[in-house]
């Protein structure tokens, strides 16, 4: 399973890292086009100082690069660099990139370690744990892919310095997923200190990166082929966001922005169905109604679309079984199941008609 290590600079002494837990120094290093413009040059400067034989690759930084034509010509360049299977990948980027490198990494010569090494707040938390690595299809996102755990997962929050707002705020969204499923005293420092996080003031940047990052790792470590329905649970709110990503073509809504809107239905079906009590809907409610969406989702409708448009969009979620809805749901704050028994199409249009009057009524500020 992963090693997680936070600091700064967490890429310090590689060479020694890498030897530490058997990796040899022979590395695909994959960047998108933003990563490489800021962090390529110092990164390949200390391994052409630490001895390693690298091979750059670059793709461009969206998510249509997840897809088997970029990485089939990701295959031909390796192919032609002579790289085999005593190498391993490094990714160096967000979702997208890491991705895409777990995705190839985990068939390239059946197999070679792959490390992350996370720029983004949303894959520092979440998506470069786990090991769940996936291209997209233009029916679904993420619906190709494999089970295939980074040996290193390498977290630097100092990177979180180059991101635009609206990325930390995307980010932030899987950050409060981790306090609504798994630990209210992490739900009550997040509601505390916010601003303070999206702000990335010390120390609370860094205490909330790290508690997300080890919230995951443990639930993965538990349940790493999602058997049992506990690594479920880290989709909370997510059966909605996809039917949100789908109608936005995954271009338009940000996967945070789709998450934090997907939370907000998915608190108001456990209160609905009989789970969640008042003041816990109340609680959470007002923790999602510190997020800000740009106004370019108020234009696009995104916050208020045809509930019968987004659940026929859901019905394309990977995680659906049995062509049903799969719906991870609270009890309390901090405590999150995988609902089995499916849910009345009436009763899901209800709650993402209730948040969709949430974000209207609240008048939120873009």
């Amino acid at each position: 399973m992963s090693t997680i290590i936070v600091g700064t600079p967490v890429i310090a002494g590689l060479d020694k890292l890498f030897k530490i837990h058997g990796l040899s120094k022979k590395t695909v290093v994959l960047f998108d086009e933003h990563t490489r413009r800021l962090y390529g040059d110092k990164l390949l400067e200390m391994l052409r100082n630490e001895g390693f034989q690298f091979k750059e690759l670059v793709i461009p930084a969206r998510e249509a690069s997840k897809s088997f034509s970029v990485a089939y010509r990701l295959y031909g360049s390796m192919i032609e660099a002579d790289v085999d299977r005593s190498w391993n990948l490094l990714a160096v980027g967000g979702g997208v990139v890491g991705d895409l490198g777990g995705f190839i990494a985990a068939s390239y010569f059946r197999g070679i370690p792959v490390i992350q090494l996370p720029t983004t707040l949303l894959a520092m938390t979440d998506s470069s744990i786990g090991g769940k690595v996936a291209i997209n299809h233009p029916l679904g996102k993420n619906l190709i892919g494999f089970f295939h755990s980074p040996k290193l997962v390498l977290i630097d929050p100092s990177y979180l310095a180059t991101l635009p707002k609206r990325e930390i705020f995307a980010g932030m969204a899987e950050v409060v997923k981790y306090g609504f499923i798994a630990d209210e005293p992490f739900f009550n420092f997040l509601d505390l200190h916010f601003a303070d996080i999206t702000s990335l003031k010390e120390p609370y940047i860094t205490e909330a990166v790290k508690k997300s990052a080890f919230i995951k790792d443990v639930v993965v470590k538990k349940d790493f082929r999602e058997t049992d329905g506990l690594r479920a649970t880290l989709n909370f709110g997510h059966t909605f966001a996809h039917g949100l990503e789908k109608l936005a073509e995954y271009r338009h809504l940000r996967h945070g922005e789709a998450v934090t809107i997907g939370m907000v239905c998915a608190l108001f079906l456990s209160h609905d169905l009989g789970y969640l009590d008042q003041n816990s809907l109340q609680r959470g409610l007002s923790l999602l109604l510190k997020f800000r969406f740009p106004k370019g989702l108020v234009k696009r409708r995104f916050l208020d679309i045809d509930s019968g448009l987004l659940l026929e969009s859901m019905f394309s979620d990977k995680k659906k079984l049995d062509k049903k809805l799969r719906f991870v749901l609270l009890k309390k704050l901090g405590e999150a199941f995988l609902l089995e028994e499916n849910v009345e199409d009436q009763q899901v249009m209800k709650a993402i008609g209730d948040g969709q009057a949430f974000f209207i009524n609240s008048r939120i500020r873009h």
